[in-house]
């Protein structure tokens, strides 16, 4: 019994395989940025864009801060506009270059994870708003 099931399984396994590799034949991979919304979003520091893969931990860090800070200001000013969701990099910038900028790279993953708890708490009522002015 136990044979005839490790063969079904099997023979399922099989009968999927050419569906994943089509699947997979159609992903395009593409460095192009659209959005759905708020177009005219400011591009992230060249500094950023040009960081070495190896210390890609930096850039990730200025993100994770630009998203909480945004995502908490669209909840305490009640208001998602384009400008409140998506503001220059500037104060992220500053957050991290005067908090982080000469940690280690340990501190600056800690980091991240603090500003994702942050943004993830802020998230579920930034999105109510956001999807009220359209802009989620």
């Amino acid at each position: 019994m136990r044979q005839a099931q490790h063969l079904a399984l099997a023979a399922l396994a099989l009968s999927l395989t050419p569906a994943f590799a089509v699947a997979e034949r159609n992903l395009v991979p593409t460095l192009d940025r659209s959005f759905d919304v708020c177009l005219d979003r400011p591009a992230e520091p060249v500094w950023m864009q040009e960081i070495p893969l190896r210390q890609a931990y930096q850039r990730v860090l200025v993100q994770d801060i630009y998203r909480a800070q945004n995502l908490e200001r669209v909840v305490e000013i009640g208001n998602c506009d384009c400008a409140t969701r998506f503001p220059s990099w500037d104060a992220a910038e500053a957050v991290f270059r005067e908090s982080y900028a000469s940690d280690e790279r340990w501190e600056m993953l800690e980091a991240s994870e603090g500003y994702n708890r942050r943004a993830n708490a802020a998230r579920p009522e930034a999105r109510a708003i956001c999807d009220a002015a359209g802009n989620w």
